[in-house]
């Protein structure tokens, strides 16, 4: 039982230090103009390392949680194809390159993020010290809705997707919340015992690594 519990603790270390690490890494990658380029390319590959830092992190049946990443990855891609092609969600905007091959002109990595932000979220919303679980899922809402708000400049000035008004309507942060609160509520519903420590880490470092892109 000490072994599992040592071998455990290491490894979320090893993670902690990894997302800490690959994400100073890119700041500095996005920062220098000459390696940009290269960084931009690798943007992919670092959401499936983020993705597989956080799975083998997670304590209890794994089968619940690829369920879990099934549902909200799929949930997610088909609201970025309702907002690209029907406008219906977040307002008028194209996909850039960055975050890699399409699906009907939707990155495949975007399901991706939305389960890396999500689970994170639900993570870190359940240490939150309030009892109503509809408003720990309205928290949870509200912090990827100012998540967005940093992430949106930063995301348009490095093509990974662009506004055809040229500005971001409002009507991209109610769409985040409308994505947000059914996707969060699912997590509560799933119901994690066993927390990931790793999970609530990468949200604060996603704070900080596009806070940082934005004010320097």
């Amino acid at each position: 039982m000490e072994r599992k519990k040592s071998l455990r603790y290491s490894k979320t270390n090893v993670s902690v230090f990894v997302i800490v690490l690959f994400h100073i890494v890119g700041l500095t990658g996005f920062l220098v103009p000459f390696l940009r380029p290269l960084f931009l390319q690798v943007v992919p590959f670092h959401l499936l390392l983020m993705l597989f830092l956080l799975l083998i992190n997670h304590h209890g049946r794994f089968s619940k949680l690829i369920l879990f990443a099934a549902i909200v990855m799929l949930s997610g891609f088909a609201a970025e194809w309702v907002g690209v092609h029907k406008h219906w969600l977040f307002g008028n905007y194209v996909y850039g390159k960055t975050l890699g091959f399409k699906l009907k002109d939707i990155p495949l990595m975007i399901g991706v993020n939305w389960f890396l932000l999500i689970y994170s979220t639900g993570v870190f919303i359940k240490k939150v010290p309030v009892k109503e679980a509809w408003l720990k899922i309205v928290i949870g809402s509200i912090l990827l809705v100012l998540l967005d708000l940093l992430i949106e400049p930063v995301a348009i000035h490095f093509d990974y997707w662009h506004w055809l008004s040229g500005f971001v309507p409002i009507k991209n942060y109610i769409g985040w919340v409308l994505v947000s609160l059914p996707l969060l509520a699912v997590f509560q519903l799933f119901d994690f015992r066993f927390q990931n420590k790793v999970a609530p880490v990468l949200l604060l470092v996603q704070f900080l690594f596009f806070a940082v892109l934005n004010f320097v």
